[in-house]
């Protein structure tokens, strides 16, 4: 009975799989048959919109910043230098590196006993000289008295001889007495002649004393120079660099012991292309003083400063290109020589200009305008100025259109967009702050305490801000990648 039971259920389950199969087969038929009769028809294309951010075309004037890199260099530098060869025995006690100086502050002293010694020498002669002077004057004196009493002398016998002569003619003098009152007469005319040599080598003492007189002069004016020279003192106020002078030290002559900077007349130096040189230049062909921004970025801090274009190169420079500006800084508080600065300059400004993103404009200088169905329009424009990432352009018809702001390979004129007009007219987002674990903040402060490279006034202004709950995550993000954290 087993058996049997056993049979007839197989056989019915046999059945029933024959059957599902037979069923299945008989489906897949007619789904073929079905498609193979129904007529065949194009499918349905969709077009296919994109997504685009714009914003409204509001021609204005703009005023274009140029931007560039230079050097903080120093208006004012002076160099410290020994006139004379010695030995130092006096040193300022802020004579050193970074030490600040006031004007006519005595800096260094030269061992001065040679000096002293010789104007000490220049003034006897000059004494000697005086001495001199005075004689040689009344020795002129007396050589015009003794000149005034031998021409008197010489008068009288001039008389006598003629009054001789009188007599003789008369018969009451005899030849011999005419010619003694003569030879009188002559001998008192040689006396004259003498005293005029006298008096002639008496006024040529004088000038030679005078001549003697002022070469002591120079030479007291001379030894008190050396002996100013051995005293070197500051001709401003500013700091000193590059000392090298010691006490005790010998030096030579012309021989440089340190360098006096003014750290308050202050220039940047920058160099930019010819083109941008051209756009800087007035009606008159003059560099215009346009007014310039300075930034050093230390660790998120930055230091600010304004100026003004002051001059340019006279040359261009071998292997040079462009042309070096100079601006004059106002007020350049914290910066130094030798920084590295961003220089920011003010150019004249334009009228009836457009301010896109560069992503808007394709290698044709065209752009892309929202129209009508919001499907895009290609509108040519003239670029009048590259700033950045930016660019300056000028069109009629560009007035109050919608301009796409990011231009793809698949954005053309004709396709169909969905404007996003919020990305456009968002506002710039605040800076983003953190919120510091102790170890944290801890690790920062430490790295900021021991970098001797920051500036003083710098360093106690990132310590402040790393105090607070909230720190700038950018100066974090500085301070973590010069930590290696």
């Amino acid at each position: 009975m087993r058996f049997l039971r056993r049979s007839l259920t197989g056989l019915f389950l046999l059945a029933v799989t024959v059957g599902l199969l037979v069923y299945a087969g008989a489906m897949v038929r007619d789904a073929i048959e079905a498609r193979l009769s129904r007529e065949a028809r194009a499918p349905q294309g969709r077009e296919r919109i994109f997504a685009v951010n714009v914003m409204t075309a509001q021609p204005g004037t703009v005023t274009p910043v140029l931007s560039a890199f230079g050097e903080v260099q120093s208006r004012r530098t002076l160099d410290l230098r020994a006139a004379l060869r010695g030995t130092i025995v006096e040193l300022a006690d802020g004579f050193e590196e970074g030490g600040q100086v006031r004007a006519g502050d005595v800096l260094v002293r030269i061992d001065p006993s040679d000096a002293q010694a010789a104007l000490d020498r220049a003034q006897a002669d000059q004494m000697d000289a005086e001495l001199e002077s005075r004689d040689a004057a009344r020795t002129l004196e007396l050589a015009r008295d003794e000149l005034a009493a031998t021409e008197e002398q010489a008068g009288l016998r001039e008389k006598a001889f003629k009054r001789a002569q009188d007599l003789a003619a008369r018969g009451v003098a005899t030849d011999a007495t005419v010619e003694t009152a003569e030879l009188a007469a002559a001998a008192a005319r040689q006396a004259v002649v003498s005293r005029r040599q006298a008096l002639a080598q008496a006024e040529a003492r004088v000038d030679q004393a005078a001549t003697r007189l002022n070469r002591a002069g120079i030479a007291l004016a001379e030894a008190e120079r050396v002996l100013a020279d051995t005293v070197i003192r500051a001709e401003f106020d500013g700091t000193l660099s590059g000392v090298k002078a010691v006490a005790g030290g010998l030096v030579s002559q012309n021989e440089v012991l340190a360098q006096l900077v003014d750290g308050q007349a202050l220039e940047v130096a920058f160099r930019i292309s010819t083109p941008q040189y051209a756009r800087l230049l007035d009606g008159a062909g003059q560099l215009a003083k346009a007014p310039v921004d300075v930034t050093l970025n230390l660790y998120g801090e930055n230091l600010t400063a304004k100026g003004r274009i002051d001059r340019d190169s006279a040359a261009v420079g071998e292997g040079q290109t462009g042309r070096l500006i100079f601006a004059r800084l106002e007020a350049p508080r914290g910066l130094k020589p030798g920084d590295f600065v961003s220089v920011a300059v003010e150019e004249p400004p334009l009228d009836y200009v457009v301010s896109l993103p560069a992503t808007a404009l394709d290698s044709a200088s065209r752009v892309l305008l929202l129209g009508a169905e919001d499907r895009l329009e290609a509108l040519e424009v003239r670029v009048v100025r590259r700033v950045g990432d930016n660019v300056l352009v000028r069109n009629p018809d560009l007035a109050g259109r919608e301009v796409v702001l990011q231009r793809t390979p698949l954005l053309g004129a004709g396709i169909k967009v969905r404007p996003l007009r919020n990305a456009a007219d968002a506002a710039p987002q605040a800076p983003q702050m953190l919120e510091l674990s102790q170890e944290r903040r801890a690790k920062l402060v430490a790295f900021v305490e021991a970098n001797k490279m920051m500036p003083s006034d710098v360093r106690t202004r990132i310590l402040a801000r790393l105090q607070e709950d909230k720190v700038p995550a950018e100066m974090v993000e500085r301070l973590e990648a010069r930590m290696g954290g």
